[in-house]
């Protein structure tokens, strides 16, 4: 049965900005053209964001995911948030770890984008069976069943943990280091099995690096929750944030409208030469953790004026985590025509508020 969700239902659509040059050509062409998509993990906080773009956008979508860790919630809000676009919404509740779910979910499907996952550093070192029978036995799954269907593409989430020790900054696709924990291997071998599937049955693939996603329906709680929705419940809470080492680790923070955005392009690509690789999904702007709960702490005084004052303790650094992450996005510039349309202080603006509302909403 789906978990009941700690979020109420949010007024927000996509934020109001102006799209990228070619993303606005790419939205045209697809309200003229509507195809047929299937979203995994639908009902997580990056695929319900899918779910909502594709839907005002006019496309048939089918959503798959087995609530681990979505929300009904989050499916109706994405499916609420689109009314009257034209679109249509199915959902198959399943695991990617069922073959026959899968099939069931890829029948008649043009396009695949791939979010299901365990996706945490922390979880996979405390269980590494778990994440890697979801996230590269499940991939493996979704890759097949899009195979046997005669989908044309798979757009599947990577991570810039993959990276690992990589001594350069900014991290270049074509250059990764060692990777440092099971949850990194467990995506770098997604990319592996992209390549062959692309080589060997002509399955057209493309990876997203994602670097440090965050927004609207970001869960806030569990042992694994990301550190922004983390930060920002502890403060609505008025409870002790924590930083794990100095807070001069740093990181490309990412809203998740860009990686609606790179999602969308890199399914709808046309040059031969975008498939078959991965791109870095990210802003290419470093922020260091002391800097972000600064930037979070100030956003949210607006909404609650006792988090002003407000410190953060440190722990010791954690198992798995690399120093420095920054990414160079001309890739996806040049192939996709990826541009950000949100900057962290942009998105942080539109999350703050999302989450202010859902905690006066819950009180």
């Amino acid at each position: 049965m789906p978990c009941a969700s700690v979020f109420s239902r949010s007024p927000f659509s996509m934020p109001e900005k102006p799209f990228p040059p070619r993303y606005t050509q790419v939205r045209d062409q697809l309200k003229a053209n509507p195809r047929v998509w299937l979203v995994t993990g639908a009902a997580g906080f990056i695929g319900s964001n899918l779910v909502q773009e594709l839907l005002g956008l006019g496309q048939t979508v089918v959503g798959l995911d087995n609530f681990a860790t979505g929300y009904q919630a989050n499916l109706d809000d994405a499916v609420a948030g689109s009314d009257g676009s034209g679109g249509s919404f199915r959902f198959i509740e399943g695991d990617i770890r069922d073959i026959d779910a899968c099939h069931r979910a890829c029948d008649g499907v043009d396009l695949v984008l791939h979010q299901a996952a365990l996706a945490s550093v922390p979880r996979s070192i405390a269980d590494p069976l778990s994440s890697s029978q979801v996230n590269v036995e499940g991939f493996l799954d979704v890759l097949v069943a899009a195979r046997d269907a005669g989908a044309k593409r798979v757009v599947y989430a990577s991570s810039s943990s993959v990276y690992g020790d990589a001594k350069t900054i900014p991290q270049v696709e074509e250059n990764t280091g060692r990777v440092l924990s099971p949850y990194a291997a467990t995506k770098a071998t997604n990319e592996l099995y992209a390549a062959v599937f692309q080589k060997t049955y002509g399955v057209e693939t493309v990876g997203l690096r994602y670097f440090n996603v965050f927004g609207r329906r970001q869960d806030p709680n569990g042992a694994y929750s990301a550190v922004i929705p983390r930060w920002v419940a502890k403060l609505l809470a008025d409870s002790p944030c924590e930083i794990f080492g100095d807070g001069e680790t740093s990181r490309d923070f990412c809203y998740v409208a860009n990686a609606v955005q790179a999602n969308i392009l890199a399914a709808t690509a046309d040059d031969p030469a975008a498939t078959g690789g991965a791109y870095n999904v990210a802003c290419g702007q470093e922020t260091s953790l002391n800097d972000l709960f600064r930037m979070i702490r100030d956003g949210l005084v607006q909404y609650q004026s006792s988090v002003a004052g407000a410190e953060v303790s440190h722990s010791p650094a954690r198992q798995g985590d690399i120093r420095r992450s920054l990414a160079d996005i001309s890739k996806g510039r040049r192939l996709l025509g990826y541009e950000p349309s949100h900057r962290v202080a942009d998105g942080l603006a539109n999350a703050l508020e999302w989450y202010a509302t859902q905690s006066a909403v819950g009180r």
